[in-house]
Formats: C-alpha cells, sequence, structure tokens
C-alpha cells in the first residue's frame, strides 16, 4: 500500500496518531504543512489518503502561509481523485466562522445572532440590534485567538476609536451576541464519519475563550504555555472536562451539520444559553485532538478508532478525479424542542 500522508504542522499534538500507526506497522509520511510544495499539473500522487491535519490558528505558531495554501492542494489532490480525511469542503469551513453560520442557517439549527464585517468602523453599527455583551471573533481564529468581549457599546465604541479592534488573517470578523453559559459550561460533540464519537462539557475559565482541543494548555500553576508548545502530553488542569450523553435530538443535528460539512473527524460545540434555556451552535471544528486522559472522560480511546476510519479510506478504491466541487445538501436538518 502506498503510504499515507500526514500533513500538519504542529510538531506534538499528533503524537498518539502517530504511535497508533506505528503500533500497526501502517506505511506513513508526515508532510510539513509549513514548507510544502506541489506540482498543480500532476495527475497522481504517491500516497494512498491524505490525512489533512493543518490548523488555522498555524498563523499564531509563526505558520500563516500554510492558512491558504492547504486550501489549495486540497482542491488539487481531490482533482486528480487522492482520498483526502478532512477535505477541502470543511477546509473551508474551518477558515470562516461566517460561512459555518451560513450553513447552520440553510440546514436550519440555532446560533447566536451575529453579523460579519470587514471594516472595524463597522463593529458598532453592526451591534446595534444585538444584546450586549457582544463578541467580536476573528474569522480565522483558533484557540480562542482573535476573540474580545465587549460588556456594552461605550466599551465597543472606545475600544474602535483607539485602534483596538482586530479583525484577523482575512481582514473578517464577526460581531456576535455572547450568551451567559448555563451551568458554566459547552458541550462539544466528537464525530468520526460523521457519526457520533463522543461528547464532553467543557468548563472554561471566567473570561477564557481558549478551548484547546487537548484541554492541556496550561501548567500545573495555571499558567498559560506558549501556544506553540500547547502539546496533548503537557500537564492537564487549565480545563475541567467531563463526558457526557447529549440529547439524541442534538446528535442528530450534529451529524447533519458533520455530513452538509464534509466533515470526517472533529468537533462540533454548542452552548446552552441560560436566558432562555435553548441551545446554540457556535463552532464547527476539523482539528481535533481528542480529549486528554480519553479512557478516563470518556471511557475509550478514540485514537485507534480514527486509525480504523483512516486504514479504511487508504485501502478503498480510489475516486474518479474530480474538480472537487461541493454538492448541496438536499434537504434542511431542522432544530426541535428539546427538554
Amino acid at each position: 500500500m502506498p503510504p499515507i500522508a500526514v500533513y500538519h504542522e504542529h510538531p506534538d499534538w499528533f503524537k498518539p496518531l502517530f504511535a497508533e500507526l506505528e503500533r500497526r506497522e501502517l506505511p506513513y509520511v508526515r508532510l510539513d504543512a509549513s514548507a510544502f510544495s506541489y506540482d498543480p499539473s500532476a495527475e497522481s500522487a504517491a500516497y494512498s489518503v491524505v490525512v489533512n491535519r493543518a490548523s488555522p490558528s498555524a498563523y499564531l505558531r509563526g505558520h500563516r502561509q500554510s492558512t491558504f495554501f492547504t486550501l489549495h492542494w486540497l482542491r488539487h489532490l481531490e482533482r486528480i481523485g487522492v482520498p483526502v480525511v478532512n477535505g477541502s469542503k470543511i477546509y473551508s469551513y474551518e477558515l470562516s466562522k461566517a460561512s459555518q453560520l451560513d450553513l447552520l442557517r440553510e440546514l436550519g439549527l440555532p446560533f447566536p445572532r451575529a453579523r460579519a464585517i470587514n471594516n472595524p468602523a463597522l463593529a458598532v453599527h453592526a451591534a446595534r440590534d444585538l444584546r450586549y455583551p457582544v463578541l467580536v471573533k476573528a474569522n480565522i481564529g483558533g484557540s480562542g485567538a482573535g476573540i474580545v468581549r465587549y460588556e456594552s457599546e461605550a466599551a465597543l465604541a472606545g475600544a474602535v476609536e483607539r485602534g483596538e479592534v482586530e479583525l484577523g488573517v482575512d481582514g473578517v470578523a464577526l460581531v456576535q451576541e455572547s450568551a451567559p453559559l448555563r451551568d458554566g459550561h459547552i458541550v462539544r460533540v466528537e464525530t468520526l464519519g460523521a457519526k457520533f464519537l463522543y461528547a464532553i462539557k467543557v468548563y472554561p475559565a471566567v473570561g477564557s475563550f481558549d478551548l484547546c482541543p487537548a484541554d492541556a494548555c496550561q501548567t500545573t500553576n495555571g499558567i498559560e504555555l506558549v501556544r506553540g508548545a500547547c502539546a496533548v502530553d503537557a500537564p492537564k488542569t487549565g480545563l475541567r472536562v467531563e463526558g457526557y450523553e447529549p440529547p439524541r435530538a442534538i446528535v442528530e443535528q450534529v451529524e447533519a451539520i458533520s455530513r452538509a460539512a464534509g466533515l470526517d473527524v472533529g468537533g462540533i460545540e454548542y452552548l446552552v444559553d441560560d436566558r432562555d434555556g435553548k441551545h446554540y451552535f457556535y463552532d464547527v471544528n476539523a482539528l481535533s485532538n481528542f480529549v486528554a486522559d480519553p479512557v478516563n472522560v470518556v471511557g475509550f480511546d478514540p485514537w485507534p478508532r480514527f486509525v480504523d476510519y483512516i486504514e479504511a479510506r487508504a485501502s478503498a478504491k480510489p475516486r474518479t478525479p474530480t474538480a472537487g466541487r461541493a454538492s448541496r445538501p438536499s434537504h434542511a436538518v431542522h432544530a426541535e424542542a428539546l427538554p
């Protein structure tokens, strides 16, 4: 079998993946997303499958160049028929929080009210019919980066006047309502092959938006590590997490989002607004490092299941080369009233 290619730019996040591939003696190569090239005229690639583990947060580690390059390469691979885990469709959604909300709207699913802007001067006007506090969220974020909360219109207007409102890598941001979290947690639902894998409740520190996928971004004394050193084997103290079984209706909605977004593996996050008791989706994340200490938290190790999925994709019959154009969902999956 041609080797499995794992395309990534973080040096530590995928140690469990590499360990499982090696345990099974599967041929694989590591491709550095921060320093890579390809021939657009090529009609084949020497990989059985490409596992896309590139992160939109690469710019936080000095790898801004990988962000849009990855999208171009994934589209090339799909054109020539190379199987890709987390291909261009989901990666393009991960590069745009605004597009994620469009997808949720198309599916008839709930999300916090928001406006997209491309100029900081528009932030106050965009928030006029939203409830404060509001968040200004960079369209391309990662690990809570590029999110600032404003308690009032005066606070937001002052930040705009002082030139403190930044829009992020692509010059786009969301101005979005910040809901009070019921019981102080959000829920992250992991899917694999568009099917429910597990869910966790995550209790973020007050005022923090850093929900590192491996919940392992702080030292034992609570000091945040440099983001580039945020490794899955770092001490697990910064976030409190619990295994959780969401209502079946929410699981069905999460699976519908995964299918519509082309998400092979990743996490979809939602919150319950303490003001009305309703759930709202707010993030589709294609880069899952899975929860730290998974056996104790969710009862099993998800990494072998992920490698099962990769191995199945690697051994499947190659697809016919395609231009990679994504089809639209054939029907909407609407939110239901939940207990």
